[in-house]
Protein backbone atom coordinates (compact mmCIF):
# COMPACT_ATOMS: atom_id res chain seq x y z
CA UNK A 1 0.00 0.00 0.00
CA UNK A 2 1.27 3.47 -0.79
CA UNK A 3 2.01 5.89 2.02
CA UNK A 4 -0.86 8.19 2.95
CA UNK A 5 0.04 9.99 6.17
CA UNK A 6 2.89 10.96 8.46
CA UNK A 7 2.11 12.26 11.92
CA UNK A 8 4.50 13.92 14.33
CA UNK A 9 3.26 13.18 17.81
CA UNK A 10 1.74 16.15 19.65
CA UNK A 11 4.29 17.12 22.18
CA UNK A 12 4.69 19.86 24.42
CA UNK A 13 3.55 22.40 26.51
CA UNK A 14 0.83 23.24 24.64
CA UNK A 15 -0.48 22.23 21.37
CA UNK A 16 0.97 21.07 18.16
CA UNK A 17 -0.02 18.16 16.01
CA UNK A 18 1.85 17.29 12.83
CA UNK A 19 0.33 15.42 9.96
CA UNK A 20 0.35 15.26 6.19
CA UNK A 21 -1.85 15.90 3.23
CA UNK A 22 -4.82 13.57 2.67
CA UNK A 23 -4.49 11.12 -0.19
CA UNK A 24 -5.94 12.13 -3.52
CA UNK A 25 -7.86 8.86 -3.76
CA UNK A 26 -9.77 7.25 -0.92
CA UNK A 27 -8.84 3.68 -0.05
CA UNK A 28 -10.89 0.87 1.44
CA UNK A 29 -8.43 -0.17 4.14
CA UNK A 30 -5.99 1.75 6.32
CA UNK A 31 -3.24 0.48 8.59
CA UNK A 32 -2.54 2.66 11.63
CA UNK A 33 -0.68 2.31 14.90
CA UNK A 34 -1.36 2.56 18.61
CA UNK A 35 1.60 3.12 20.92
CA UNK A 36 0.03 0.86 23.56
CA UNK A 37 -2.68 -1.75 23.83
CA UNK A 38 -6.00 -0.05 24.65
CA UNK A 39 -6.69 -0.63 28.37
CA UNK A 40 -10.40 -1.00 27.54
CA UNK A 41 -13.11 -0.27 24.97
CA UNK A 42 -15.81 -0.04 27.64
CA UNK A 43 -17.00 3.61 27.43
CA UNK A 44 -17.74 3.78 31.15
CA UNK A 45 -14.17 2.75 31.97
CA UNK A 46 -12.17 4.61 29.32
CA UNK A 47 -9.89 7.42 30.48
CA UNK A 48 -6.94 7.37 28.08
CA UNK A 49 -6.74 8.61 24.49
CA UNK A 50 -6.17 5.14 23.00
CA UNK A 51 -9.31 3.67 24.57
CA UNK A 52 -11.35 6.75 23.72
CA UNK A 53 -10.22 6.61 20.09
CA UNK A 54 -11.61 3.08 19.89
CA UNK A 55 -14.87 4.18 21.49
CA UNK A 56 -15.25 6.99 18.94
CA UNK A 57 -15.40 4.30 16.25
CA UNK A 58 -17.66 1.88 18.10
CA UNK A 59 -20.27 4.11 19.75
CA UNK A 60 -22.18 7.37 19.40
CA UNK A 61 -22.63 10.13 21.93
CA UNK A 62 -25.61 12.45 22.22
CA UNK A 63 -23.43 15.23 20.78
CA UNK A 64 -20.08 15.59 19.07
CA UNK A 65 -17.73 18.51 18.62
CA UNK A 66 -17.61 20.45 15.39
CA UNK A 67 -14.02 20.12 14.19
CA UNK A 68 -13.82 23.78 13.18
CA UNK A 69 -15.76 25.57 15.91
CA UNK A 70 -15.45 22.95 18.74
CA UNK A 71 -19.14 23.56 19.46
CA UNK A 72 -21.31 20.66 20.57
CA UNK A 73 -23.51 19.53 17.68
CA UNK A 74 -26.35 16.99 17.62
CA UNK A 75 -25.17 13.43 16.98
CA UNK A 76 -27.19 10.62 18.54
CA UNK A 77 -29.49 13.41 19.69
CA UNK A 78 -31.43 15.42 17.14
CA UNK A 79 -31.58 18.39 19.49
CA UNK A 80 -32.14 19.50 23.07
CA UNK A 81 -33.94 22.05 25.23
CA UNK A 82 -32.79 23.74 28.43
CA UNK A 83 -35.09 24.97 31.19
CA UNK A 84 -35.08 28.66 32.09
CA UNK A 85 -33.10 27.98 35.29
CA UNK A 86 -30.47 25.99 33.34
CA UNK A 87 -30.94 22.86 35.47
CA UNK A 88 -33.03 20.61 33.22
CA UNK A 89 -31.71 19.46 29.84
CA UNK A 90 -34.01 17.41 27.62
CA UNK A 91 -32.52 15.55 24.63
CA UNK A 92 -34.47 14.05 21.74
CA UNK A 93 -32.80 11.00 20.15
CA UNK A 94 -32.56 9.73 16.59
CA UNK A 95 -34.77 6.74 15.79
CA UNK A 96 -32.54 5.19 13.12
CA UNK A 97 -29.56 4.00 15.21
CA UNK A 98 -29.39 0.32 16.11
CA UNK A 99 -27.24 -2.01 18.15
CA UNK A 100 -25.20 -4.34 15.97
CA UNK A 101 -23.32 -7.53 16.82
CA UNK A 102 -20.45 -8.48 14.52
CA UNK A 103 -19.52 -12.15 14.14
CA UNK A 104 -15.77 -12.38 13.43
CA UNK A 105 -16.10 -16.03 12.35
CA UNK A 106 -18.65 -15.40 9.60
CA UNK A 107 -17.67 -11.76 8.93
CA UNK A 108 -21.34 -10.82 9.13
CA UNK A 109 -23.24 -8.22 11.11
CA UNK A 110 -26.45 -8.91 12.98
CA UNK A 111 -28.80 -5.99 13.59
CA UNK A 112 -30.27 -6.04 17.07
CA UNK A 113 -32.72 -3.58 18.63
CA UNK A 114 -32.82 0.21 18.46
CA UNK A 115 -30.59 2.36 20.65
CA UNK A 116 -32.82 4.17 23.13
CA UNK A 117 -32.72 6.76 25.89
CA UNK A 118 -32.89 3.87 28.37
CA UNK A 119 -29.41 2.77 27.20
CA UNK A 120 -27.98 6.15 28.13
CA UNK A 121 -29.79 6.30 31.47
CA UNK A 122 -28.35 2.87 32.27
CA UNK A 123 -24.87 3.96 31.15
CA UNK A 124 -24.81 7.12 33.27
CA UNK A 125 -26.03 5.25 36.35
CA UNK A 126 -23.54 2.45 35.66
CA UNK A 127 -20.72 5.02 35.64
CA UNK A 128 -22.12 6.51 38.86
CA UNK A 129 -22.13 3.14 40.61
CA UNK A 130 -18.85 2.88 42.58
CA UNK A 131 -18.82 -0.87 41.90
CA UNK A 132 -18.18 -0.10 38.21
CA UNK A 133 -14.96 1.74 39.18
CA UNK A 134 -15.37 4.33 36.44
CA UNK A 135 -12.28 6.51 36.81
CA UNK A 136 -13.83 9.29 34.73
CA UNK A 137 -17.19 9.39 36.50
CA UNK A 138 -16.23 12.73 38.03
CA UNK A 139 -16.83 14.44 34.68
CA UNK A 140 -20.54 13.87 35.42
CA UNK A 141 -20.49 15.39 38.89
CA UNK A 142 -22.40 18.33 37.45
CA UNK A 143 -25.39 15.93 37.26
CA UNK A 144 -27.60 15.97 40.36
CA UNK A 145 -26.52 13.43 43.01
CA UNK A 146 -23.86 11.90 40.73
CA UNK A 147 -21.02 12.75 43.12
CA UNK A 148 -22.93 11.56 46.19
CA UNK A 149 -23.60 8.16 44.62
CA UNK A 150 -20.17 7.76 43.06
CA UNK A 151 -18.40 8.64 46.30
CA UNK A 152 -20.54 6.19 48.30
CA UNK A 153 -22.26 8.91 50.29
CA UNK A 154 -25.57 7.68 48.81
CA UNK A 155 -26.57 4.22 47.56
CA UNK A 156 -29.66 5.41 45.69
CA UNK A 157 -28.78 5.08 41.98
CA UNK A 158 -32.25 6.27 41.03
CA UNK A 159 -31.49 9.63 42.65
CA UNK A 160 -28.93 10.40 39.92
CA UNK A 161 -30.34 13.14 37.69
CA UNK A 162 -30.86 11.19 34.47
CA UNK A 163 -34.14 9.70 33.28
CA UNK A 164 -35.51 8.25 30.06
CA UNK A 165 -38.92 9.90 29.65
CA UNK A 166 -39.64 7.50 26.78
CA UNK A 167 -37.59 5.52 24.26
CA UNK A 168 -36.32 8.62 22.47
CA UNK A 169 -36.43 11.38 25.11
CA UNK A 170 -33.81 11.74 27.83
CA UNK A 171 -33.82 14.22 30.70
CA UNK A 172 -30.84 15.34 32.78
CA UNK A 173 -31.19 17.30 36.00
CA UNK A 174 -28.06 19.22 36.98
CA UNK A 175 -26.74 20.20 40.38
CA UNK A 176 -26.07 23.70 39.06
CA UNK A 177 -26.34 25.47 35.68
CA UNK A 178 -23.56 24.65 33.20
CA UNK A 179 -23.59 26.11 29.71
CA UNK A 180 -21.09 23.48 28.56
CA UNK A 181 -23.27 20.51 29.55
CA UNK A 182 -24.22 19.76 25.94
CA UNK A 183 -20.58 18.75 25.43
CA UNK A 184 -20.42 16.70 28.63
CA UNK A 185 -23.60 14.86 27.63
CA UNK A 186 -21.82 13.65 24.50
CA UNK A 187 -18.66 12.36 26.21
CA UNK A 188 -17.82 8.64 26.06
CA UNK A 189 -18.63 8.17 29.75
CA UNK A 190 -22.24 8.87 28.75
CA UNK A 191 -22.31 6.79 25.56
CA UNK A 192 -25.20 4.31 25.45
CA UNK A 193 -24.22 0.76 26.40
CA UNK A 194 -26.34 -2.44 26.02
CA UNK A 195 -27.47 -3.63 29.44
CA UNK A 196 -28.41 -7.16 28.35
CA UNK A 197 -24.96 -7.84 26.89
CA UNK A 198 -23.16 -6.51 29.98
CA UNK A 199 -25.35 -8.63 32.24
CA UNK A 200 -24.77 -11.71 30.06
CA UNK A 201 -20.99 -11.50 29.66
CA UNK A 202 -19.79 -9.30 32.54
CA UNK A 203 -16.24 -8.04 32.00
CA UNK A 204 -16.06 -9.97 28.71
CA UNK A 205 -18.89 -7.99 27.14
CA UNK A 206 -16.36 -5.99 25.10
CA UNK A 207 -14.70 -9.08 23.57
CA UNK A 208 -14.95 -9.43 19.80
CA UNK A 209 -18.04 -11.50 19.01
CA UNK A 210 -19.80 -10.50 22.25
CA UNK A 211 -19.89 -6.72 22.01
CA UNK A 212 -22.81 -4.77 20.58
CA UNK A 213 -21.91 -1.41 19.09
CA UNK A 214 -23.80 1.47 17.50
CA UNK A 215 -21.09 3.55 15.84
CA UNK A 216 -19.71 3.64 12.33
CA UNK A 217 -17.49 0.60 13.00
CA UNK A 218 -17.67 -2.78 14.72
CA UNK A 219 -14.93 -4.68 16.54
CA UNK A 220 -13.62 -7.47 14.30
CA UNK A 221 -10.63 -8.73 16.29
CA UNK A 222 -8.36 -7.78 19.17
CA UNK A 223 -5.05 -9.55 19.60
CA UNK A 224 -3.86 -7.90 22.79
CA UNK A 225 -0.47 -6.18 22.51
CA UNK A 226 -0.40 -7.00 18.80
CA UNK A 227 -3.31 -5.72 16.72
CA UNK A 228 -6.90 -4.45 16.87
CA UNK A 229 -9.14 -4.40 13.77
CA UNK A 230 -12.38 -2.53 13.10
CA UNK A 231 -14.80 -3.18 10.24
CA UNK A 232 -17.39 -0.84 8.77
CA UNK A 233 -20.82 -1.17 10.38
CA UNK A 234 -23.16 -1.96 7.45
CA UNK A 235 -26.23 -1.06 9.51
CA UNK A 236 -25.01 2.34 10.67
CA UNK A 237 -27.49 5.10 9.79
CA UNK A 238 -24.95 6.89 7.56
CA UNK A 239 -23.02 3.86 6.30
CA UNK A 240 -23.22 5.02 2.68
CA UNK A 241 -20.83 7.85 3.53
CA UNK A 242 -18.25 5.64 5.27
CA UNK A 243 -15.75 4.78 2.52
CA UNK A 244 -13.09 2.95 4.57
CA UNK A 245 -14.11 -0.67 5.09
CA UNK A 246 -11.34 -1.74 7.48
CA UNK A 247 -9.22 0.13 10.04
CA UNK A 248 -6.36 -1.90 11.46
CA UNK A 249 -4.17 -0.70 14.35
CA UNK A 250 -0.83 -2.37 14.98
CA UNK A 251 0.21 -2.15 18.63
CA UNK A 252 3.77 -0.84 18.42
CA UNK A 253 5.33 0.75 21.50
CA UNK A 254 8.40 2.43 20.04
CA UNK A 255 8.12 5.33 17.61
CA UNK A 256 11.28 4.23 15.79
CA UNK A 257 9.80 0.81 15.01
CA UNK A 258 6.53 2.34 13.84
CA UNK A 259 8.32 4.85 11.65
CA UNK A 260 10.36 2.06 10.02
CA UNK A 261 7.06 0.30 9.31
CA UNK A 262 5.74 3.50 7.76
CA UNK A 263 8.75 3.90 5.52
CA UNK A 264 8.36 0.23 4.53
CA UNK A 265 4.72 0.79 3.58
CA UNK A 266 3.31 -1.37 6.39
CA UNK A 267 1.34 1.42 8.07
CA UNK A 268 -0.11 4.59 6.59
CA UNK A 269 0.06 7.11 9.42
CA UNK A 270 2.47 7.34 12.30
CA UNK A 271 4.46 9.39 14.76
CA UNK A 272 7.86 10.64 13.66
CA UNK A 273 10.50 9.85 16.29
CA UNK A 274 12.08 13.00 17.68
CA UNK A 275 15.57 12.15 16.32
CA UNK A 276 14.10 11.75 12.82
CA UNK A 277 12.32 15.10 12.56
CA UNK A 278 15.25 16.95 10.98
CA UNK A 279 15.69 14.17 8.41
CA UNK A 280 11.98 14.18 7.59
CA UNK A 281 11.99 17.95 7.08
CA UNK A 282 15.02 17.68 4.75
CA UNK A 283 13.76 14.68 2.77
CA UNK A 284 12.19 15.69 -0.60
CA UNK A 285 9.48 13.04 -0.28
CA UNK A 286 8.80 12.82 3.46
CA UNK A 287 8.79 16.59 3.87
CA UNK A 288 5.75 16.77 1.57
CA UNK A 289 3.92 14.30 3.77
CA UNK A 290 4.70 16.21 6.94
CA UNK A 291 2.21 18.74 8.33
CA UNK A 292 2.17 20.66 11.58
CA UNK A 293 -1.26 21.67 12.88
CA UNK A 294 -2.62 22.86 16.25
CA UNK A 295 -4.34 20.61 18.75
CA UNK A 296 -5.98 21.56 22.04
CA UNK A 297 -3.64 19.57 24.26
CA UNK A 298 -1.02 20.16 26.92
CA UNK A 299 1.91 17.88 27.74
CA UNK A 300 2.83 18.25 31.38
CA UNK A 301 4.62 16.94 34.45
CA UNK A 302 2.65 16.65 37.67
CA UNK A 303 3.87 16.59 41.27
CA UNK A 304 2.52 14.26 43.94
CA UNK A 305 1.90 16.74 46.75
CA UNK A 306 1.89 14.02 49.43
CA UNK A 307 5.50 13.04 48.77
CA UNK A 308 8.41 15.19 49.96
CA UNK A 309 9.78 17.51 48.81
CA UNK A 310 6.74 18.31 46.65
CA UNK A 311 4.48 18.78 49.62
CA UNK A 312 6.09 22.25 49.63
CA UNK A 313 4.69 24.66 47.05
CA UNK A 314 7.99 26.55 46.83
CA UNK A 315 9.77 23.39 45.72
CA UNK A 316 7.15 22.77 43.04
CA UNK A 317 7.56 26.32 41.78
CA UNK A 318 11.35 26.04 41.87
CA UNK A 319 11.33 22.93 39.68
CA UNK A 320 9.02 24.63 37.19
CA UNK A 321 11.29 27.70 37.03
CA UNK A 322 14.18 25.36 36.23
CA UNK A 323 12.79 24.24 32.83
CA UNK A 324 13.55 26.13 29.62
CA UNK A 325 10.50 25.07 27.63
CA UNK A 326 11.53 26.92 24.48
CA UNK A 327 14.93 25.21 24.46
CA UNK A 328 13.19 21.87 24.86
CA UNK A 329 11.11 22.64 21.77
CA UNK A 330 14.06 23.95 19.77
CA UNK A 331 16.45 21.11 20.55
CA UNK A 332 14.32 18.04 21.32
CA UNK A 333 10.72 18.05 20.14
CA UNK A 334 11.25 20.29 17.08
CA UNK A 335 7.57 20.21 16.12
CA UNK A 336 6.74 23.92 16.38
CA UNK A 337 5.10 23.38 19.76
CA UNK A 338 4.36 26.36 21.98
CA UNK A 339 5.75 26.68 25.51
CA UNK A 340 2.88 26.66 27.96
CA UNK A 341 2.48 29.45 30.49
CA UNK A 342 -0.91 28.09 31.59
CA UNK A 343 -2.33 24.59 31.92
CA UNK A 344 -5.24 25.19 29.54
CA UNK A 345 -3.90 26.11 26.13
CA UNK A 346 -5.05 28.91 23.80
CA UNK A 347 -8.51 28.26 22.35
CA UNK A 348 -10.07 27.19 25.64
CA UNK A 349 -12.81 29.44 27.05
CA UNK A 350 -11.65 31.02 30.30
CA UNK A 351 -7.92 30.38 29.96
CA UNK A 352 -5.54 33.30 30.51
CA UNK A 353 -3.12 31.75 27.98
CA UNK A 354 -3.57 34.56 25.46
CA UNK A 355 -3.64 37.36 28.01
CA UNK A 356 -0.38 39.33 27.52
CA UNK A 357 -0.58 40.52 31.14
CA UNK A 358 -0.49 36.96 32.47
CA UNK A 359 3.11 35.80 32.87
CA UNK A 360 2.72 32.43 34.56
CA UNK A 361 5.84 30.61 35.71
CA UNK A 362 8.72 31.39 33.37
CA UNK A 363 12.21 29.97 32.97
CA UNK A 364 14.10 31.63 35.82
CA UNK A 365 16.85 29.48 37.43
CA UNK A 366 17.85 32.24 39.85
CA UNK A 367 14.32 32.46 41.20
CA UNK A 368 14.15 28.68 41.31
CA UNK A 369 17.30 28.53 43.45
CA UNK A 370 15.98 31.24 45.73
CA UNK A 371 12.73 29.33 46.25
CA UNK A 372 14.64 26.15 47.04
CA UNK A 373 16.63 28.04 49.67
CA UNK A 374 13.43 29.48 51.16
CA UNK A 375 12.02 25.94 51.31
CA UNK A 376 15.06 24.79 53.29
CA UNK A 377 17.05 23.22 50.48
CA UNK A 378 19.85 25.70 49.58
CA UNK A 379 21.56 24.58 46.36
CA UNK A 380 19.42 21.46 46.54
CA UNK A 381 21.11 20.25 49.73
CA UNK A 382 18.96 18.04 51.93
CA UNK A 383 16.56 17.00 49.18
CA UNK A 384 15.42 13.35 49.32
CA UNK A 385 15.85 11.01 46.36
CA UNK A 386 13.52 12.19 43.59
CA UNK A 387 12.06 10.05 40.80
CA UNK A 388 10.49 11.28 37.57
CA UNK A 389 8.38 8.60 35.90
CA UNK A 390 6.95 8.35 32.38
CA UNK A 391 5.15 5.71 30.34
CA UNK A 392 7.44 3.72 28.06
CA UNK A 393 8.19 5.69 24.91
CA UNK A 394 11.32 6.85 23.14
CA UNK A 395 9.89 10.36 22.84
CA UNK A 396 8.92 10.62 26.51
CA UNK A 397 12.37 9.31 27.45
CA UNK A 398 14.17 12.01 25.45
CA UNK A 399 12.04 14.73 27.03
CA UNK A 400 12.57 13.30 30.51
CA UNK A 401 16.32 13.18 29.99
CA UNK A 402 16.35 16.80 28.79
CA UNK A 403 14.46 17.94 31.89
CA UNK A 404 16.60 15.75 34.15
CA UNK A 405 19.67 17.47 32.69
CA UNK A 406 18.03 20.91 33.01
CA UNK A 407 17.37 20.48 36.70
CA UNK A 408 20.96 19.35 37.21
CA UNK A 409 22.36 22.30 35.23
CA UNK A 410 19.95 25.02 36.35
CA UNK A 411 19.18 24.03 39.95
CA UNK A 412 21.98 21.64 40.89
CA UNK A 413 19.47 18.84 41.55
CA UNK A 414 19.89 15.14 40.76
CA UNK A 415 16.70 13.40 39.60
CA UNK A 416 16.26 9.74 38.69
CA UNK A 417 14.08 8.70 35.73
CA UNK A 418 11.97 5.54 35.47
CA UNK A 419 9.34 4.19 33.12
CA UNK A 420 6.44 1.73 33.05
CA UNK A 421 4.26 0.15 30.34
CA UNK A 422 1.16 2.29 29.63
CA UNK A 423 -1.55 0.24 31.33
CA UNK A 424 0.59 -0.30 34.44
CA UNK A 425 1.64 3.34 34.43
CA UNK A 426 -1.97 4.58 34.37
CA UNK A 427 -2.77 2.50 37.43
CA UNK A 428 0.37 3.72 39.20
CA UNK A 429 -0.47 7.38 38.62
CA UNK A 430 -4.07 6.90 39.72
CA UNK A 431 -3.31 4.93 42.86
CA UNK A 432 0.09 6.12 44.05
CA UNK A 433 1.66 8.64 41.70
CA UNK A 434 5.43 8.98 41.87
CA UNK A 435 6.93 12.28 43.01
CA UNK A 436 6.94 13.54 39.42
CA UNK A 437 4.79 11.96 36.70
CA UNK A 438 4.33 12.62 32.99
CA UNK A 439 0.85 13.09 31.62
CA UNK A 440 -1.04 14.90 28.90
CA UNK A 441 -4.47 16.48 28.74
CA UNK A 442 -6.54 17.12 25.63
CA UNK A 443 -9.81 18.97 25.88
CA UNK A 444 -13.03 17.00 26.22
CA UNK A 445 -14.91 20.26 25.84
CA UNK A 446 -13.39 23.72 25.33
CA UNK A 447 -13.96 25.23 28.75
CA UNK A 448 -11.48 25.96 31.57
CA UNK A 449 -13.69 23.82 33.82
CA UNK A 450 -12.51 20.73 31.93
CA UNK A 451 -8.89 21.61 32.66
CA UNK A 452 -8.50 23.11 36.10
CA UNK A 453 -11.47 21.62 37.95
CA UNK A 454 -11.60 18.20 36.27
CA UNK A 455 -7.86 17.60 36.47
CA UNK A 456 -6.84 19.17 39.78
CA UNK A 457 -9.93 19.54 41.98
CA UNK A 458 -9.44 17.57 45.23
CA UNK A 459 -12.88 15.88 45.09
CA UNK A 460 -14.23 16.42 41.56
CA UNK A 461 -11.34 14.98 39.57
CA UNK A 462 -8.94 12.03 39.58
CA UNK A 463 -6.77 14.25 41.84
CA UNK A 464 -3.51 12.72 40.66
CA UNK A 465 -1.51 15.40 42.55
CA UNK A 466 -3.26 14.16 45.72
CA UNK A 467 -4.30 17.64 46.91
CA UNK A 468 -5.42 17.79 50.53
CA UNK A 469 -5.38 20.19 53.47
CA UNK A 470 -6.02 23.96 53.63
CA UNK A 471 -4.58 24.71 50.17
CA UNK A 472 -6.84 22.12 48.57
CA UNK A 473 -9.87 23.38 50.52
CA UNK A 474 -9.18 26.90 49.24
CA UNK A 475 -8.77 25.59 45.69
CA UNK A 476 -12.10 23.78 45.92
CA UNK A 477 -14.07 26.93 46.75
Amino acid sequence: MSKRFVLVVMLLLAMVLSSCKPAEKLVKEVHLRFGADPPTVDPNLATDTTSVQCDFLLFMGLTKQDLNTVEAKPWLATGWKVSSDGLTWTFTLRKDVNWVRWDPATQKAEKKRAVTAHDIEYSVKRAANPETASDYAYVDYIIKNMQAVNSGESTDLDSVGVKALDDYTLEFTLAEPAGYFSAIAGLWTNYPVPREVIEQFGEKWTDAGNIWTCGSYVLDSWEHDNKIVFKKNPYWFDAKNVSIETISYAIVVEDSTAFAMYENGEIDYCAVPLPEIDRVKADPVLSKEFIVAPQLCTYYYGFNTTKPPFDNVKVRQAFSHGIDRQKLIDTVTKGEQKPAKTFACPGIFGTPAEDPKFVGISFDPAKGKALLAEAGYPDGKGLPDITLMFNTSEGHKRIAEFIQSSWKENLGIEVKVANQEWKVYLKTVQEDAPQIYRMGWCQDYPDENNWVLQVFHPTKSANEPKWSGPDADEFAK
